[in-house]
């Protein structure tokens, strides 16, 4: 597995691999969890949202930075940061990692690579979220595995 930095011709794939990932968190937990008029007002364009926040994560003059994965020349995975300088603080943004590439390490080795680019830039600090459902029990037992301390949150939806 090689990881580089971010090239411009990435994003399409990049793109379509966030959607591919993430879409059945929104398709078959978020959306039967919340019901039609929750899951349309908070995430109803979720695929659109996915179009505009990847094609924003790589951007170094923001401090803004994506690291992706090849395997055999296809894209495993990759792993979006940004750094506050000023706070010594950064934060994971998105990491996602094709199917065919899950529990084989790959999520680990970009996270460690964002963690030492982090480093590189002065944060001190870093976090990570993710759900506390079970579509994303597999993020939590990475990052605890990565040495990351969960901060339980609960947030609740209501119709009106």
């Amino acid at each position: 597995m090689r990881i580089r930095s971010f090239l411009q011709h990435d994003l399409a794939q990049l793109t379509e691999l966030t959607i591919e990932t993430f879409g059945p968190f929104y398709e078959d937990s978020f959306r039967p969890l919340m019901g039609e008029t929750v899951f349309a007002n908070q995430h109803g364009k979720w695929r659109d949202d996915y179009v505009k926040q990847v094609a924003g994560l790589h951007d170094p003059a923001e401090h803004r930075y994506v690291a992706v994965a090849e395997t055999n020349g296809a894209i495993a995975g990759y792993v979006a940061w940004a750094v506050e300088p000023e706070r010594r603080n950064a934060s994971v943004t998105i990491l996602a990692v094709s199917a065919e590439h899950r529990r084989l390490g790959t999520g680990t080795v970009l996270c460690e690579h964002a963690f030492a680019a982090m480093r590189d830039l002065g944060a001190e600090v870093v976090t990570i979220g993710t759900g506390g459902d079970g579509f994303h029990a597999p993020a939590r037992a990475l990052y605890e595995a990565l040495g990351c301390t969960p901060l339980p949150v609960a947030i609740y939806y209501r119709e009106l």
